[in-house]
């Protein structure tokens, strides 16, 4: 089966569910042979190069295919360079949908069957604790004889095969069934298959529904204010305005727009699903001169979503007020009094356990709780976390929920080539009579990176930390408060420098034991960056901390009010060795030839 996916762009964005029976399965009709769902997927890759938007912006594809599944490891190696090109697609995204039980079975050293789904048909329609029970009933049909085709594996042996084939090639990713479906609003009427592109997107689809959602962002740096005492704070009343206007239009978008296909108007009319996300991030944490690195980003990751999300649901509750609930509302979790943070605790029973999550709140829940029991929801979904590469871009501000690239970089388009510079970055080092040529000369040579450059305060470097500097461990922990609150899930990418098949398991491991629905891309930093990084330091002229040396400084006071973080943060942020680097890359900018037909990128 395959879906057109969820996406704000008109773009080829598909994925294949794992219907196909595997490679080597009997053909009953025919008395033959199947080739698997690889020949299926190099038909879709094909097709998604010849769809160019006439010649300007290429296609983008990508296929889920869940963990059991029997060509699961060819499917594994679709994007490598070598082996029979006949069975890779080299223009194909791929992701693995992983079940609970599979992670629980990497956990405790169990093994793990593969199955070919004309063995075990429903198993692709079952989630959480049903599946567990199906599939521990196919093992045992297997183990007796009565099923034929089936292969046997330690299940940390995939998992390890899965997390070096992301690592070599940057895909499959890693998506997990089970938080996508059991914490979704509409577990009644459908099963979520697949994510999209992004990975971003959590809704039902089925033979009769493509699934659609309009996508829009909220600028989460222009809802900060300036206090009495200079520090920042999120300006709650300007963001519930902007919350409530972005709902109402993307409601309306679903009304006005254009369908290509009956089923995806008819399911997008009868659930009426929207994503509002959010953008600037990392430039509210400049403002709190808050590091990524730190308890106190991530608390402001959590106080933050919260809000929105708050706002977002509350003004979908005020629309259905004014137009009606959406037609599949009866049934859904909304309707069962069951909002986006309580699905934690069905998560948690639907494993076992296997959930660490903090579950505090701050907001008046309980009037919002009411207000749906009395008035419904005119959305079924409403919060999803786009990439928003190109947009940011536009208005100014950092992508989405990312970690600052870089503070310094070269600029392309047809007015030429110009170097940006993190705004925030060259506002600090002036207040501190730090900005001049032979800075300017440093953060070019470093590729805009401090922590290289002794004449920088410890402070500063842990603010200014770019991404490869920032431990991966801080972004699954704000990702984990945000998904806290999000009823559809966020684009996350990891980045990781001195990557290893340790810290690769740790951290997608600690990405779902905190319950995260989806990750993206894997970054790793490119080997043509050692070489700078074997250099002797920037040490002009440096200047000493108080603190007695890098990443010693601790933060004093709270997210709003613009704390220096914590002691950690700064370690990581200083003492990040960039000596361990391998592994695929995307190091284009916005402008930079190529970022158009980029995946990555857009």
């Amino acid at each position: 089966m395959m879906r057109a996916g969820p996406h704000e762009r008109p773009r080829a964005d598909e994925s294949v569910a794992p219907r196909v029976r595997a490679l080597g399965s009997h053909i009953k009709g025919t008395n033959g042979k199947s080739q698997g769902v690889v020949p299926f997927l190099k038909v879709v890759n094909d097709t998604a190069v010849a769809v160019n938007q006439g010649g300007k912006r290429k296609g983008a594809v990508c296929a889920y295919l869940e963990a059991w599944h029997l060509d699961i490891e060819e499917f594994l190696e679709l994007r490598k360079n070598t082996g029979d090109d006949r069975r890779r697609t080299h223009d194909m995204n791929t992701a693995n949908w992983i079940p609970d039980l599979f992670m629980k079975r990497v956990i405790e050293g169990g093994d793990w069957t593969l199955f070919s789904p004309s063995t075990c048909p429903d198993l692709h329609d079952k989630f959480g604790a049903e599946f567990e029970q199906a599939y521990v009933a196919y093992e045992e049909k297997a183990a007796r004889g009565e099923i034929k085709l089936f292969k046997k594996v330690p299940a940390a042996q995939l998992w390890r095969r899965m997390l070096g084939m992301l690592f070599e090639t940057g895909h499959p990713w890693i998506t997990f069934k089970d938080p996508c479906n059991v914490r979704s609003p509409q577990q009644h009427v459908g099963v979520v298959h697949s994510s999209n592109l992004c990975t971003e997107i959590t809704l039902n689809t089925s033979d009769n529904e493509i699934a659609v959602c309009n996508l829009g962002s909220v600028n989460l740096v222009a809802h900060m204010k300036q206090g009495p005492d200079g520090g920042y704070a999120l300006d709650q009343d300007k963001l519930k305005r902007t919350v409530s206007v972005a709902m109402r239009m993307l409601d309306n978008v679903i009304d006005i727009n254009y369908y290509a296909v009956a089923k995806a108007r008819n399911s997008n009319l009868r659930h009426r699903p929207v994503g509002m996300g959010i953008m600037g991030f990392q430039d509210c944490l400049h403002l709190l001169r808050t590091p990524y690195a730190s308890q106190e980003a991530v608390e402001f990751a959590d106080r933050s979503m919260e809000a929105v999300c708050y706002y977002a649901y509350w003004a979908s509750t005020e629309l259905a007020s004014e137009r009606g609930r959406y037609s599949s509302y009866r049934g859904s979790l909304w309707d069962r009094g069951i909002l986006p943070q309580d699905t934690l605790k069905l998560l948690a029973d639907s494993r076992g356990g296997y959930v660490e999550v903090e579950q505090s709140e701050t907001m008046d829940w309980a009037s919002l709780r009411e207000r749906i029991a009395t008035y419904g929801m005119r959305n079924s979904n409403c919060i999803a976390i786009a990439p928003t590469a190109t947009i940011s871009n536009i208005i100014g501000v950092s992508a989405c929920i990312e970690p600052t690239f870089q503070n310094l970089y070269v600029k392309s388009n047809l007015s030429g080539e110009f170097t940006v510079v993190n705004e925030h970055l060259v506002r600090e080092l002036k207040a501190r009579g730090l900005w001049d040529e032979v800075m300017v000369a440093d953060l070019k040579y470093f590729d805009g990176s401090l922590s290289r450059i002794d004449r920088i305060p410890a402070d500063l470097r842990a603010t200014y930390a770019t991404a490869f500097e920032v431990d991966p461990k801080w972004l699954v922990e704000a990702a984990s408060r945000r998904q806290k609150w999000i009823d559809q899930a966020q684009s996350l990418n990891i980045y990781m420098a001195g990557a290893s098949g340790k810290k690769l398991d740790e951290i997608y491991k600690l990405a779902w034991l905190r319950g995260l629905k989806t990750t993206y891309y894997l970054r790793t930093i490119a080997a043509t960056h050692v070489e700078k990084s074997t250099v002797a330091h920037g040490a002009l002229n440096a200047v000493p901390s108080g603190d007695g040396g890098v990443g010693g400084a601790h933060g004093a006071g709270g997210v709003s009010s613009g704390a220096a973080g914590n002691a950690s943060g700064m370690q990581t942020a200083a003492a990040i060795s960039q000596d361990e680097i391998a592994g695929p890359v995307c190091m284009l900018r916005p402008g930079d030839a190529g970022f158009d037909e980029c995946e990555a990128c857009q």
